[in-house]
């Protein structure tokens, strides 16, 4: 089974992204956001109750997460992107930063890469000091999971597209030592177009773990509520040595960033 077409195939490569609209069902998403709703305490029939712009909700495992994590449609895109065997199925989807209607700009809305391993002198619960490097090491794919319907002022993440290619390039000089995200120079990116996560409950973007995002202030008149897992990789990419199996998605648009055959 194929999720993606060449041309999604392609258009991962390129622009760093792909959308898969129906991922999983409504249903399960309609399931998971009661569970979260009861948990920010918070009344979805009662605004008052809405005092805060943005509730941290850490991760999550309960039945209609692990099996919206884990449909036919998404395996066989892991598949196609990563490589057969080369991921780790997901049992729960981490941490739902719900952000509600309001302001306030609640100081976490810039734009970043995700880290995916701490160095070996970084305080573990400090993620700034956690560390990326060019071949991906720790994180096979970033993703989105959408799990309310987010629209234009729903505070849909905000994504650069293209933007993995650059980072690529500016991660290439430091090897396997990586770079702090703390310290990861994104200018480099600051040209690239802007598009934004939108779609209906169900949807899932699956991202470069490169690319270059940022959250948003809440306009709309809902609670946005997201997933932003990684997929884990089962072994090391290897975008710049010799294999003898072939290069998955991932690998090859890091290739290409860096201009190697």
């Amino acid at each position: 089974m194929n999720s993606l077409n060449s041309v999604q195939l392609e258009q991962f490569m390129e622009q760093g992204f792909v959308r898969l609209e129906g991922a999983f069902s409504r249903e399960l998403a309609d399931e998971g956001r009661a569970i979260l709703w009861r948990d920010t305490g918070c009344d979805p029939d009662d605004r008052t109750t809405w005092t805060r712009p943005v509730v941290w909700l850490m991760d999550y495992a309960q039945e209609p997460f692990r099996r919206a994590a884990n449909t036919p449609a998404l395996h066989a895109a892991f598949d196609q992107l990563v490589g057969r065997g080369r991921w780790q199925p997901r049992q729960s989807l981490g941490t739902f930063p719900v952000r509600f209607p309001g302001a306030i700009d609640t100081g976490d809305t810039g734009w970043h890469v995700d880290a995916s391993y701490p160095g070996d002198d970084a305080d573990p619960g400090d993620f700034l000091a956690w560390r990326v490097n060019v071949h991906s090491r720790g994180r096979a794919l970033l993703m989105l999971f959408l799990f309310s319907d987010v629209g234009e002022q729903d505070a849909p993440t905000r994504i650069r597209v293209g933007s993995h290619l650059d980072v690529a390039r500016t991660l290439d000089p430091a090897g396997d030592a990586g770079v702090c995200v703390r310290d990861l120079d994104l200018t480099a990116s600051a040209h690239r177009g802007e598009l934004l996560a939108t779609g209906p409950a169900g949807t899932v973007y699956l991202c470069h773990p490169f690319l270059v995002h940022a959250a948003q202030i809440n306009r709309g008149a809902q609670p946005r509520f997201m997933a932003q897992p990684p997929l884990l990789p089962n072994e090391p990419f290897e975008p710049d040595r010799p294999s003898s199996r072939v290069p998955s998605p991932v690998e090859l648009a890091i290739r290409r960033a860096l201009g190697r055959k």
